[in-house]
């Protein structure tokens, strides 16, 4: 398989396998009027298996929403061919319409314009709780 190397753009690399897709269409990718390279299942020596996202235009990515998903994922930012920025995302500790909560009886589902907003309650489990009725995020 040969995919090209991008000179202006973003590559999200180190993604756990079989979160490109879900990391995709989160960040909106399919909204892009650009070239995307999304590789599965690569073969990787520190993670066995790994997905990688290539982006070929210099968008902004938000960081959070990638440290949600895979906080072991790297941001790789290149500019003229060469990379120039490397960024790790972390868990973050708010989410903001991310994700919704699944609670029928929460406020989000009666009141629509309110936001969904869930913070990290346990970093080590990775669990997120909704602000306004604490129900656990999946």
């Amino acid at each position: 398989m040969n995919v090209d190397s991008i000179q202006n753009g973003i590559v999200i690399d180190h993604i756990s396998a079989g979160k490109g897709m879900m990391l995709y269409d989160l960040l909106g990718l399919d909204q892009l009027d650009a070239s995307i390279a999304i590789i599965k299942n690569v073969n990787s020596h520190k993670m066995g298996k790994k997905d990688i996202i290539k982006i070929d235009a210099d968008i902004p990515v938000d960081l959070d929403l990638i440290g949600y998903v895979d906080p072991d994922a790297t941001v790789n930012v290149i500019k003229n061919g060469i990379l120039v920025d490397k960024r790790s995302p972390e868990l973050p500790e708010t989410l903001v319409d991310v994700i919704k909560c699944k609670n029928p009886r929460c406020i989000t589902c009666v009141e629509q314009e309110l936001k969904h907003i869930f913070r990290l309650t346990d970093k080590e489990r990775r669990i997120y709780r909704c602000i306004y009725c604490e129900t656990k995020a999946n």
